[in-house]
């Protein structure tokens, strides 16, 4: 996959919790030039989720073929057989429109994306203000058993560590400003050559 004459990555990483996915839909909201990359994954369809719109759900032995067979920019095994990509297709997709590709990925997801397209992505880290914090917004999803949430939660402060290897970290303690620092800091990026 050529990057030459392609349009430009904009990567939003937090911790589960920190309101990357809030984020990425006020920068969606923007008029960037901004589309979605639907990542894939093996977990199954959450409720009110719909296929290609919120993941390409797969099995994850047809995961695992996809892996072989290099659909994928980057993948990881989250939990075991719980699987998540980047498909190449997606992201051309997308630049063949004409748009610029935004990533709602993982901590690990992103900087595996940042490392494949250096200078032409931007790679930003939602803070969450307090583990504490992402403990009650978890909480408020409602979706979470309390060992997946004790699991969520030790992986985001091992995740919180990395946050430095990010272009710009950006701490969503109050959601206004935070996303008004995301979309100034887009735009700049994206008006850059």
């Amino acid at each position: 996959m050529t990057q030459a004459g392609k349009g430009k990555c904009i990567i939003i990483s937090a911790p589960s919790g920190a309101g990357k996915t809030t984020i990425v839909k006020k920068l969606l909201e923007a008029d960037l030039g901004l589309e979605f990359s639907v990542s894939a994954t093996s977990r199954a369809l959450r409720p009110g989720e719909m296929k290609g719109r919120d993941y390409y759900f797969m099995s994850p032995s047809e995961f695992k073929r996809k892996i072989e067979e290099e659909f994928f920019l980057e993948w990881e095994e989250v939990y075991s057989d719980h699987f998540y990509g980047t498909l190449k297709s997606e992201v051309e997709r997308i630049w063949n429109k004409g748009h610029h590709v935004i990533f709602d990925v993982d901590v690990y997801g992103g900087l595996n994306l940042k490392k494949y397209f250096g200078k032409s992505a931007l790679a930003v880290f939602i803070m969450p203000p307090s583990i504490d914090a992402l403990r009650e917004r978890l909480l408020k999803r409602s979706t979470e058993s309390e060992e997946n949430l004790s699991r969520r939660l030790s992986k985001a402060e091992h995740e919180l560590a990395f946050s430095h290897k990010f272009d710009l970290q950006i701490m969503n303690d109050e959601l206004d400003r935070a996303v008004e620092l995301a979309v100034r800091n887009v735009r700049d990026f994206l008006k850059k050559q």
